[in-house]
């Protein structure tokens, strides 16, 4: 507890069961707790389920963009790959997470909660000119993602009553409904030609990576594991391959690359503590992450796509999630 406010606590692991909604993730948790600090003080208890959504385009290789806790709630920042020039970008008192760079390099799109639920904002990159997009105040709306062109955002949406992928205009219109049926269908991830989006499905049993059009029709089975759960996916910048988090029976989250029809599924991060969150480098060559050893304090890396060359980008005493790793200026599109 500090100055009033719940702390992020060590996430709680996929199977509990809050009302008919499984906390499928670890962020699902660590959200949990951190919104019902902020609604202690008033009296309030609510429960948040949700995780984060990351992607990128072509382009060279720019900061870091991140949630980083300062001590009081979680804030947005961004910082070098080589760990330096950590700037501090939101600062307004209230949980910030899910940082999306928009390709034009003017923007950064993240969730935020209003103090009754979880909208979409965006802001300039030093966190001036602050928009609520969604601004729904009933529903929460998490998992930004701009679109390769930069006029929309798509995320997931709970206002059916399950999770479901949503595109809108990043002046707040046009809002449309891309998947829709009676399971979660949450991290949204446009690919580069801007034709697709990748998103997690609930299949019951388990959760899969599933990829549909921008208009809703053609949706595709990517990852099909049955025996696993497979969550944030995030299209390289070429369009090939999807990065992806999974994990299997012995609950070890690593990171995994996969065709974007499915086959030449490689193992990327292979260790004995977690790593979730891939975002690919606009080069395409180097992968960022969470790396989470079980101790509380979870740091930023990236990695070779082939697995070789892991280096360490974030380094204190506090959690650290969302990595998007932005194009230094403008994406190539």
């Amino acid at each position: 507890m500090r100055g009033g406010t719940l702390l992020p606590a060590t996430p709680v692991w996929k199977g509990k069961i809050v009302k008919t909604v499984r906390l499928n993730h670890p962020r699902a948790a660590l959200l949990a707790v951190a919104a019902a600090g902020l609604l202690t003080a008033v009296g309030l208890v609510v429960v948040l389920y949700a995780q984060p959504a990351e992607a990128n385009y072509p382009g060279t290789n720019g900061k870091i963009y991140y949630a980083g806790d300062d001590g009081q709630d979680f804030e947005i920042y961004s910082i070098d790959p080589d760990g330096g020039s950590n700037v501090r970008v939101t600062n307004n008192q209230s949980a910030n997470w899910e940082p999306a760079y928009s390709p034009t390099g003017k923007k950064v799109a993240y969730s935020g909660w209003d103090g009754s639920d979880w909208e979409i904002y965006t802001s300039d990159l030093d966190g001036g000119n602050r928009v609520n997009l969604t601004d729904n105040n009933n529903t929460d709306d998490r998992h930004p993602y701009y679109s390769p062109n930069g006029t929309k955002i798509a995320y997931s949406s709970d206002a059916g009553g399950d999770w479901e992928i949503y595109t809108i205009n990043t002046n707040g219109g046009g809002k449309f409904n891309v998947t829709n049926n009676n399971s979660d269908d949450e991290n949204p991830a446009y690919s580069p030609s801007g034709a697709k989006i990748a998103y997690q499905y609930d299949a019951g049993n388990n959760w899969e990576i599933y990829t549909i059009n921008t208009n809703g029709g053609s949706r595709q089975n990517v990852t099909n594991s049955n025996t696993s759960d497979d969550y944030e996916p995030d299209y390289s910048p070429d369009g090939k391959k999807i990065a992806y988090s999974s994990v299997t029976g012995n609950g070890d989250y690593e990171i995994y690359t996969i065709n974007t029809n499915g086959g030449s599924k490689s193992n990327v991060t292979n260790n004995n503590s977690d790593d979730y969150y891939p975002s690919y480098s606009p080069s395409g060559k180097s992968i960022a992450y969470v790396n989470d050893p079980g101790t509380g304090d979870n740091e930023i890396y990236y990695i070779n796509t082939n697995g070789g060359g892991n280096t360490r980008v974030t380094d204190n005493n506090t959690q650290n999630w969302d990595p998007y790793w932005a194009c230094k200026g403008a994406c190539r599109r």
